[in-house]
């Protein structure tokens, strides 16, 4: 009966023990199982992180980096510090979210310098801040520009002055940081230029300097004139004979067709401009009729004879004439004919009648008469003032290739032939009606027919699809997927599955003798505690459902006595 009380007890140990370790065994394998499981999907979870800023200073990162730890936005770092990577669901929620603070400030300060003034500022700082925040905001501005990455504005602003002549001009230069890859056209210098120019008071134009980062000068200007054509020049040269060249080929290629036919055009401009001033006058002579602007008429008249008065108008020359009187005279000494006449009172009256002729004679003297005249008639003027336009078309060349003519045969072989003189001249006199022909300005037409020589083009293979980069994102998300779920299917077949068959597969039956001895000691130790009670009980019962003749062998033993 000891034997057999030794037998239950040992054996139910030995049970007892495999459970604990194929248990542990058990649960080890499954918290394996979970942890990969749990990793691989944290793998799969992971966000794609993308750049939120880059080349921001130390003082924008760590003011970045303190607002999304409160936003609770996961961070990291790339190229050694230079960007910030965010997940990328959360890219431009994080960036509204910065905006909205006022995040990156940059290096740059503008007119909310002057936001918060200071007690006891002097003028001196006052108008330094100002300039500095002037500069700021013209940085900012420029910077606006897709090809400019940064910008840096320096203003030169003299004193004012109450003298004329010693006022000056302020001056501005520009240092422009262009994105790699990127350049600035003339158009975009221009209006940078003109951008400083309208934000400083009395800044010209020509005192601005704009510079790129490799020390070249953008704004090259002499005396305010470019050197050459301007962009918008060369641009209406360059539409201007495209036109002129789609114009034609648009007029041959129903006729000819739109393979069949190639047009140069080459266009002759002048730019100059002309003011012309033109004052005219036009002669009114040889019997044109003429307006007569003014006329003027004098006459004067003066006449003499007996009761004329003459002298100094007065009171004298207005008294009547007095009594003629004869001088008192000698009378002349006698002529020798007078001293020939018998009677000498005829030598007395020739003195007295002297007198009497002379006043007479006086009397009968001629009139004088004056007459002026003068007519002013109006002289026909014109005024004409005429301002060239520039772009004026000189000459005209253009230059037309025809293909030959492609004949098909009835077994389907295609054949070239020359076109006909008369398909020629009428081609050309197409051409000449479509570019506005004009022999006098020296236009040229020149169309010339020959075989086009069409260069093999090796058309490329289309891409397999699965090089396509979509289906290579597609493929990856697929693959990581299949990795994890294949990952999971190996942890459940070769460590899940023979666990659980091992715990499952039936144990070997042990020795008859030592499982009754074990047994028999097992159920008659006094003193067990109840715990160790109930266990071997159990496994009594779990021994006697599986190895039942075993029990009923050992419970036989202890009936008998043995």
């Amino acid at each position: 009966m000891a034997v057999g009380s030794q037998v239950v007890p040992s054996t139910l140990q030995q049970l007892g023990g495999a459970n604990g370790r194929h248990l542990l065994a058990m649960m080890l394998a499954a918290a394996t199982a979970v942890a990969l499981a749990l990793g691989a999907w944290m793998w799969s979870r992971t966000p794609d992180y993308r750049v939120l800023f880059s080349n921001v200073n130390d003082r924008d990162g760590g003011a970045i980096i303190a607002s999304l730890g409160q936003m609770n936005v996961p961070y990291k770092f790339a190229d050694g510090g230079g960007a910030i990577l965010v997940p990328a669901d959360r890219v431009h929620e994080a960036r509204l979210r910065l905006a909205s603070q006022g995040l990156p400030k940059g290096s740059l300060v503008g007119f909310e310098l002057m936001e918060s003034p200071k007690l006891g500022t002097s003028q001196f700082l006052e108008q330094v801040n100002f300039q500095r925040a002037l500069e700021g905001e013209l940085a900012r501005s420029i910077q606006s520009v897709a090809a400019v990455g940064s910008a840096r504005v320096h203003l030169a602003m003299p004193k004012p002055s109450v003298f004329l002549r010693d006022q000056q001009k302020p001056s501005a230069s520009v240092l422009v940081n262009l994105n790699a890859g990127r350049t600035l056209e003339p158009g975009q210098v221009s209006a940078i230029v003109h951008l400083v120019s309208s934000s400083v008071p009395d800044l010209p134009i020509k005192n601005v300097t704009v510079v790129d980062q490799n020390g070249n000068l953008l704004s090259q200007l002499s005396d305010g004139v470019q050197n050459g054509l301007d962009p918008g020049q060369l641009k209406y040269l360059k539409d201007l004979e495209h036109g002129y060249a789609r114009r034609i080929e648009s007029i041959l290629e129903p006729m000819l067709g739109g393979e069949n036919v190639r047009a140069q055009v080459t266009a002759d401009l002048d730019f100059s401009q002309i003011e012309q001033a033109e004052e005219a006058y036009r002669p009114n002579q040889g019997g044109a009729t003429a307006s007569v602007r003014s006329m003027n008429s004098s006459e004067s008249a003066t006449s003499g004879g007996a009761g004329a008065s003459g002298g100094v108008p007065g009171a004298l020359s207005n008294q009547p004439p007095s009594p003629a009187t004869a001088p008192i005279t000698n009378p002349p000494a006698a002529t020798p004919a007078a001293a020939g006449q018998p009677n000498a009172a005829a030598g007395a009256a020739a003195p007295a009648a002297a007198p009497a002729a002379a006043t007479a004679a006086a009397s009968a003297a001629p009139t004088n008469s004056r007459k002026d005249s003068a007519i002013n008639y109006e002289v026909d003027k014109t005024l004409k003032h005429t301002r060239l336009s520039s772009g004026n078309i000189k000459r005209l060349s253009v230059a037309v290739l025809v293909n030959h003519r492609k004949l098909v045969a009835k077994d389907g072989k295609v054949s070239l032939k020359a076109r006909t003189p008369d398909e020629m001249a009428q081609i050309d006199k197409l051409v000449r009606e479509a570019m506005g022909f004009t022999e006098t300005r020296g236009d040229t037409v020149t169309v010339a027919n020959s075989p086009f020589t069409v260069d093999e083009v090796e058309v490329p293979a289309p891409v397999p699809f699965w090089k396509q980069p979509a289906i290579w994102a597609l493929a990856l998300d697929i693959g990581k997927h299949l990795l994890i779920a294949a990952l999971v299917l190996f942890v459940f077949l070769r460590v899940l599955r023979p666990t659980f068959n091992s715990l499952l597969a039936a144990r070997p039956a042990p020795p008859m003798q030592a499982l009754g001895g074990e047994m028999a000691g097992e159920l008659a130790a006094p003193g067990r505690a109840a715990p160790s009670y109930e266990r071997n009980l159990d496994s009594a019962k779990q021994l006697a459902r599986q190895e039942p003749a075993l029990v009923a062998n050992i419970v036989r033993n202890w009936v008998a006595g043995e």
